[in-house]
């Protein structure tokens, strides 16, 4: 790809999106495994706002999932401290008796482990951070693990438990910053509620009926927010320079914190005849195939990220879609042909 060339072409699609209102504003990187090549912004955080700049964080959503939980358990692997095809009540105590015990942590990566979809936890749970983990621990499964592909949060949330355990209890927001997040020199990231020092460079997400407000700063999915703002769902913050550093990482993984050994396990189909195919939390993106390999994982905020080893080359997409609506197909669009610009 000549990105000199595609540049004009992805600043035009994103100012059309804001023109569009599909959402207030979006930043954008990308490189290769020598750092970054083209970026930048368009619109504002907030409607009328401050433009988006080099240092604007956006709610990542569950992009959250990708930094935070799928590297910290890849430096567990590769410590040897989790092998991933044992059955969680083989060695984590508090699984045992129930359900998910059966479940291995691969069939957790690969969301083919038969848990529950997408659920009210506090509904279900109450709103006491142990009775939420308790209740998610001991769960009923949906199917037989391994029977079938559905993307539920609750794998995400459960690798986070996971993790806390064979590091002696330290929250999942202390390992994602020693273990990835400042090895890697991502400065601008971290979990929420973010400090009143930042707020004003955040982007802006959904109404909030409880304080009267768009959220900023802090976090929008509920699940996180009832478990303190920082959880295996969702969460964290981030510039799309620092994900660019995260995903220079996984192109060329020669350097702490994880190597190449977890990428390569985890940018592979892992599911084999399985719909659809899934690597370690990566998917393939939307509207390509194994051959063009080109892997993603997207944030319901308005969040995306790819990354293709065999061409190369990274990509960041970050939008507050979520300001607007819930609605998907305006971004979708946009995500789908950013992707075929900068991966052309």
């Amino acid at each position: 790809m000549n990105t000199t060339l595609a540049v004009p072409r992805v600043e035009r699609l994103l100012q059309d999106g804001v023109r569009a209102r599909v959402f207030p504003g979006a930043a954008w990187a990308v490189g290769d495994a020598g750092g970054a090549l083209a970026g930048g912004g368009a619109g504002a955080l907030v409607p009328g706002g401050e433009p988006v700049g080099a240092d604007a964080l956006f709610d990542l959503a569950s992009l959250t999932k990708v930094i935070a939980v799928w590297p910290v358990v890849g430096t567990l692997v590769e410590d040897g401290k989790l092998a991933l095809d044992v059955p969680l009540a083989d060695f984590w105590p508090e699984t045992a008796g129930h359900p998910v015990g059966d479940v291995t942590p691969l069939q957790l990566l690969t969301h083919t482990a038969g848990l529950p979809l997408r659920a009210n936890l506090r509904a279900l749970y109450g709103s006491d951070p142990q009775d939420v983990r308790d209740g998610v621990v001991r769960e009923r499964l949906r199917r037989r693990p391994g029977e079938a592909v559905e993307y539920t949060d609750r794998a995400a949330l459960l690798l986070g438990y996971l993790a806390e355990f064979l590091t002696g209890g330290r929250p999942l927001r202390e390992l994602a910053r020693d273990r990835v997040w400042e090895p890697l020199g991502m400065t601008e990231t971290r979990y929420g509620p973010l400090p009143a020092g930042l707020v004003a460079r955040t982007a802006a997400t959904e109404y909030d009926e409880e304080s009267g407000a768009h959220l900023r700063g802090t976090v929008h999915d509920f699940s996180a927010r009832l478990l303190g703002g920082a959880c295996g769902i969702a969460g964290a913050f981030a510039t799309a320079g620092d994900l660019g550093r995260f995903l220079r990482q996984v192109l060329d993984p020669v350097r702490p914190p994880f190597g190449p050994g977890w990428t390569a396990q985890s940018l592979r189909v892992r599911t084999g005849e399985l719909a659809p195919a899934r690597g370690l939390f990566w998917h393939l993106a939307p509207g390509t195939t194994v051959r063009d390999d080109v892997w993603a994982h997207y944030g319901f905020t308005g969040t995306a990220m790819w990354v293709s080893p065999a061409r190369g080359r990274w990509a960041v997409l970050l939008t507050n879609k979520l300001y607007f609506t819930r609605a998907t197909g305006p971004v979708t669009g946009i995500r789908d042909a950013f992707r075929a610009l900068v991966f052309a």
